[in-house]
């Protein structure tokens, strides 16, 4: 898969993702400059994990993003729709739940989870009203949906930011990574991907209340709250 719409297969998506999974958590480093740690530290705080509370992490990939909501007491269910992920995810973090999963269509009962986070993967799901649907599905009645995805920038940053997505990622994933397409993909779904405002709308269209949003890095990426 080299061409990004937002209708893309998901077995070329889940393919392409098990293609990069062995160094797929230090490429994003170097390509987000290691923004991605800060990131996370935010989905964390929205997440706000304690004993008690039951998570569910989508597109959890290799379960970097679950281990940073792990606490004592607390469950982190990681999930993802690529095995190759799924596979590397168990050798790095053995202390995690892995489960192979559909966001368009979740292996999980009703009203099972206080939280439903999602972080830079609701952009590759085919069809991702519907997996909103489905989050809000096994959610707890009172629980909440955060949502991590790259967003939109304004401005001379904006026009700076577009630059480095169209020439300068490519460059650097053909240098330092094994599946340099799949970052080409990366790039062109970022673009093609909804702004903060459209996504506040389809996330309060799929029943959630109190939506929100918050700019990380100028707007590189955007932390969507709701509650079910």
């Amino acid at each position: 898969m080299s061409k990004a719409d937002l209708n893309k297969a998901p077995g070329d998506v889940s393919a392409m993702f098990d293609l990069v999974a062995k160094n797929y958590d230090r490429t994003n480093d170097l390509l987000s400059f290691y923004q991605s740690r800060l990131w996370r530290r935010a989905v964390r705080r929205a997440v706000a994990p304690s004993a008690g509370k039951r998570i569910l992490d989508v597109a959890a990939g290799t379960g970097t993003s679950s281990k940073a909501l792990l606490v004592p007491g607390g469950e982190v269910v990681a999930a993802d729709f690529s095995k190759g992920m799924i596979e590397q995810g168990k050798k790095q973090h053995p202390e995690l739940t892995f489960v192979f999963a559909d966001a368009m269509k979740l292996p999980f009962k009703d009203n099972e989870f206080d939280v439903v986070t999602i972080s830079f993967g609701l952009r590759n799901v085919q069809k991702y009203q519907v997996a909103l649907g489905e989050f809000y599905r096994v959610l707890k009645p009172g629980g909440k949906l955060v949502v991590c995805e790259f967003s939109k920038v304004r401005g001379l940053i904006g026009l700076a930011y577009k630059t480095y997505l169209r020439f300068g990622l490519p460059i650097v994933a053909r240098i330092i990574s094994s599946n340099p397409e799949a970052y080409t993909y990366l790039s062109q779904s970022i673009e093609a991907w909804p702004d903060q405002k459209q996504l506040e709308q389809n996330i309060a269209s799929a029943g959630f209340k109190n939506v929100s949003y918050k700019n990380l890095s100028f707007g590189v990426v955007a932390l969507h709250t709701g509650e079910r």
